[in-house]
């Protein structure tokens, strides 16, 4: 668990989606445990985002920092690199910018780290239908009874099973979802964060976690807490699937656990 000496930064990517930040920022104003900084990892939205964060700005009672770079493709790995360059809290926790947390989500993200663990949550996705609702009159629990996918242990939150299933379910789960993490920021920095040679969808997120398990950084699972739901938008290119594919098996292959191009360029005064 975290002490109270030790501060914990909430991570968020985005590209041109306002109307799906909005609702996960929104989702942050209703946390029963707050971020002691707030960090938005921009991969060159139009100004309709930076707009949105300045007009939340007074409803974040937090630290919020918008990290942005010209739109040049896909290249989430080198804005989340520059985003947590940024970061100087110990603990870091990653979302994407089109899902809502539960009103716990990081109070339970904080319970389960453990120095020398990375945390991988789950997610509940909502269908167009609801995501449409959503996006016009704002989340309510009454979407919960609505068509949803995933586990029935994504959806819930109990504290003894939380607990029990932290190290057992983590043995379960092959599959990385970015959109739910939570890592050391020293132990980013030892693996050099995340591999810029990851253009395109897919891949990096996976590759990232192969190498902080090759660095010696074990898994835990956030289950039964730690819920988020996941709105529904259409799929990004896939274009680059099998390249990113053939760079997170060289790593596993090959146990790499640092990336040649990584964070360090933006870190030259760390060590």
């Amino acid at each position: 668990m975290i002490t109270d000496s030790e501060k914990v930064a909430l991570l968020i990517s985005t590209y041109n989606k306002p109307e799906y930040l909005r609702q996960t920022l929104l989702s942050l104003t209703r946390q029963t445990r707050m971020p002691d900084t707030v960090v938005i990892a921009d991969d060159g939205s139009d100004e309709r985002t930076k707009a949105l964060i300045d007009s939340m700005r007074e409803e974040i009672p937090v630290p919020l920092l918008h990290i942005w770079h010209p739109d040049d493709g896909f290249r989430k790995s080198e804005i989340l690199n520059k985003a947590m360059a940024q970061i100087s809290d110990e603990y870091i926790i990653q979302i994407d910018g089109d899902a809502i947390m539960g009103r716990h989500f990081i109070e339970d993200h904080v319970f389960v780290a453990e120095r020398g663990y990375f945390v991988l949550g789950s997610r509940v996705y909502f269908g167009p239908k609801i995501t449409e609702r959503i996006l016009r009159n704002g989340f309510s629990p009454f979407w919960l009874f609505g068509s949803q996918q995933g586990s029935w242990t994504n959806r819930i939150r109990i504290g003894w099973l939380r607990r029990r299933l932290a190290t057992r379910y983590a043995q379960k789960v092959p599959r990385v979802r970015g959109c739910n993490m939570a890592f050391w920021r020293e132990d980013i920095i030892r693996i050099n964060g995340y591999n810029e040679d990851f253009t395109g969808w897919g891949g990096e997120d996976t590759e990232l976690v192969c190498r902080l398990k090759n660095s010696g950084v074990a898994h835990k699972a956030l289950k039964a807490g730690g819920v988020q739901y996941h709105l529904w938008h259409p799929m990004a290119s896939r274009s680059r699937t099998a390249l990113n594919q053939d760079l997170c098996d060289r790593t596993e292959c090959e146990r790499i656990a640092r990336a040649e191009n990584g964070i360090a360029k933006y870190l030259r005064h760390e060590r």
